[in-house]
């Protein structure tokens, strides 16, 4: 029998247990002795050479007989595809959760350690694939399916992720997060993302925060929703306070304010959980809503009449100025309106009226005394982020497998910039900046009026003025 004989062990495609001596040749499991002990064929045995080379090992893979007697010549490259395979293979099974699985990063790793000839990685990607499928779970097709307990509702580090399931909805919360949601409350972001929900949901629901010292945004849950229902907004905010406060010894957690766009049912709810927390909508919705009207009622009219385009642009900046004189302003554009018969337009000042004046309470979306967080682009973010993630809709856990691991890489970004390890960069000025600044200004010009015990129709013209100046902004 040859000496130095190198042994690895492997599979056939057909899963049964395969020998590989020295890198050469294979040998496919044939049958058991009496003793225990196995004998391997040489995989040619049944082709055209008939090859009669086999081995024997025992239980402890030694080997006890070796008939090298083989009448083909090696094949290190057929050989080497077989190893490749299997330790792959091997890599997978081995994974508790195989979304985290980078195959190629595995296949670069592998076939560095192997130090033969190595197939290339297109010639087994569809294999790998196969395993890797068979791996991962059952999907989940609708809401009833969706276990109470798996081990993707743990996160990285071991710790609970998945805080409540009901028949409308499941959330996710790791205590990271959980105290996000207790120590930085100022301002909650919230959004609805519908781009990579599973199948069998309406959307992927998720709420931020800002930490201001940090000045980064974080998120505090994610959840899947089957609807948009206000109850089930109500349970979704109901759950996050109460799984907040178990966490704080029953100390009562309010946001101070919770930024949405215009959804009813979303503002509605938040209310009836917070009570003492200020809705506020984001201004880009508002302008947006603004702008498909305007291109619905009077298009002709705002582009072709400069008058009308800057009567138009000051109903768009109105979140900005003093409240007290917004439905002055308003009077005095739509008088203006009417005097030049400015037909579309006035259809355009009368749905103002009605949604903005009447059906939406004006503190919602006026920003007059908190310039700082005007959009809801900290959620909008995300949500690009994430549908960017995923080409289709994802099953249910390779969803919940991100979300595991958006969660880890935000617990890690937290802690390394809390413990001064990650330079916090300055904020460039931008356009909120320059708002700001510019509304600090005329409030200032407004207390002058008010001291000089001035004519209301001059504070009412400072803030027309003063919206004048924002178009130069926005």
């Amino acid at each position: 029998m040859e000496e130095n004989l190198i042994i690895d062990i492997s599979e056939s495609n057909k899963g049964k247990e395969q020998i590989i001596i020295n890198k050469k040749y294979k040998f496919n499991f044939s049958y058991k002795r009496k003793d225990n002990s196995k004998v391997y064929k040489c995989t040619e045995y049944k082709k055209l050479n008939k090859c009669k080379s086999f081995i024997i090992l025992n239980d402890k893979k030694e080997i006890l007989k070796y008939n090298s007697s083989h009448n083909h010549p090696e094949n290190e490259y057929d050989v080497s595809l077989s190893i490749m395979k299997h330790k792959i293979k091997d890599g997978i099974e081995k994974s508790s959760i195989p979304f985290g699985i980078k195959i190629k990063p595995l296949y670069n790793k592998i076939s560095k350690e192997m130090g033969l000839i190595c197939p290339e990685y297109n010639s087994i990607k569809s294999q790998i694939s196969r395993n890797l499928n068979k791996k991962l779970p059952s999907n989940v097709t609708t809401f009833a399916e969706i276990p109470s307990e798996s081990e993707y509702y743990k996160t990285k580090r071991g710790e609970n992720f998945m805080i409540f399931k009901n028949s409308n909805l499941i959330i996710f919360q790791s205590p990271f997060q959980a105290k996000l949601f207790r120590e930085y409350n100022d301002d909650i972001f919230v959004d609805g993302t519908f781009f990579i929900t599973p199948k069998f949901s309406y959307q992927v629901f998720i709420t931020r925060t800002y930490a201001k010292e940090l000045d980064s945004f974080y998120t505090t849950s994610f959840a899947i929703l089957k609807n948009k229902e206000q109850e089930t907004y109500k349970m979704l905010f109901e759950k996050l306070k109460k799984n907040a406060n178990t966490c704080n010894n029953n100390i009562r957690i309010e946001p101070k304010n919770l930024h949405c766009d215009f959804e009813r049912a979303i503002s509605k709810a938040a209310k009836t959980i917070f009570p003492n927390t200020n809705i506020k909508y984001c201004i880009w919705h508002y302008k947006k809503s603004l702008e498909i009207k305007k291109n619905k009622l009077c298009y002709n009219e705002v582009k072709n009449n400069n008058n009308i385009f800057i009567y138009y642009k000051a109903i768009s900046n109105l979140p900005f100025i003093n409240p007290e004189y917004i439905f002055d302003i308003y009077v005095i554009i739509k008088i203006k309106s009417i005097k030049n018969n400015y037909c579309q337009f006035l259809k355009f000042l009368e749905y103002f009226y009605k949604t903005y004046l009447i059906d939406y309470d004006m503190k919602i979306w006026n920003y007059y005394n908190n310039i700082e967080h005007i959009t809801n682009n900290a959620s909008e973010s995300l949500n690009n982020y994430l549908n960017n993630l995923f080409p289709t809709k994802p099953s249910f856990y390779e969803l919940i497998d991100k979300l595991n691991e958006l969660e880890h890489l935000s617990y890690y970004d937290y802690q390394r910039k809390i413990r001064g390890i990650w330079k916090i960069k300055k904020r460039a000025i931008n356009k909120v900046n320059e708002i700001s600044v510019l509304i600090e200004r005329f409030k200032s010009i407004e207390a002058k009026l008010i001291d000089a015990k001035c004519d209301r129709n001059k504070i009412i013209n400072l803030w027309f003025d003063c919206l004048t100046n924002l178009n130069n902004i926005i």
